[in-house]
C-alpha cells in the first residue's frame, strides 16, 4: 500500500499497549465536498494522529486541520475558513469481525477517515459573518451596501386598499397645508 495518508503500523501490530504518533501534511488530490463550500484540490491537510495497538486492531485518534472555500449562503460573497476536526476509529485486524476500516499489509490508510470527518464538518449554509444581512430581493445588492438607500417595506396585497386610503388622506393634508401657508 502506498499513498499520502498511508501510515505503517508494523512495529505495533498485535502488541496491545504500544503506541506511535505521526504528523502528516498532505495536499489533497481531489476536491472534498459538494455544494456551496468544499476543500479544493491541492489544499493542504495537516493530520496529527496517535495509533494505539489494542486487542481488536489499531485505534487511530487524532485531528485534521485545513481550510474550506466557497460562497456565503446569504450574500454570495467569497468565504474561506479554517476547519478543525477530531476523529477516532478502530482499524480492525483482517479476518476478525466485519469492519469499515481494516489494517492492511501492516498499514492503515487514513484518507477515507480524514476525508469523511472533514466533509461532515463543513457548514451546510456558511455565512461570511454571523449577522450577514444577505441580498436585497429587489435589487440583488448586498443589504449593507444599499443600507443608505431607504426603501419602503413591500405592502401585502390584501392591505393595498387601506394603503390607497392612507395615500389619499396624506395628499389631501398636503394640499390643505399648502393652501393655509399660501394665505
Amino acid at each position: 500500500m502506498n499513498g499520502p495518508f498511508v501510515v505503517p503500523v508494523r512495529e505495533i501490530v498485535r502488541l496491545p499497549g504500544q503506541m506511535r504518533e505521526h504528523e502528516l501534511s498532505v495536499p489533497i488530490r481531489e476536491r472534498w465536498g459538494e455544494g456551496i463550500v468544499s476543500v479544493e484540490q491541492g489544499t493542504t491537510v495537516d493530520v496529527d494522529v496517535r495509533l494505539e495497538s489494542v486487542h481488536e486492531g489499531i485505534l487511530a485518534t487524532g485531528e485534521a486541520d485545513t481550510r474550506y472555500d466557497g460562497e456565503c449562503g446569504r450574500c454570495l460573497r467569497a468565504v474561506s475558513e479554517p476547519v478543525e476536526v477530531e476523529f477516532q476509529e478502530l482499524f480492525a485486524y483482517p479476518g476478525e469481525e466485519a469492519s469499515d476500516f481494516e489494517v492492511q499489509d501492516d498499514h492503515v490508510d487514513l484518507e477515507t477517515l480524514v476525508r469523511d470527518a472533514v466533509v461532515l464538518s463543513l457548514p451546510f449554509q456558511p455565512v461570511c459573518e454571523p449577522d450577514c444581512p444577505g441580498l436585497d430581493p429587489e435589487t440583488g445588492e448586498r443589504f449593507d451596501s444599499s443600507a443608505s438607500k431607504e426603501t419602503a417595506a413591500p405592502i401585502d396585497p390584501r392591505w393595498s386598499a387601506l394603503q390607497q386610503i392612507i395615500d389619499q388622506g396624506s395628499t389631501a393634508e398636503d394640499r390643505d397645508s399648502t393652501n393655509t401657508e399660501g394665505s
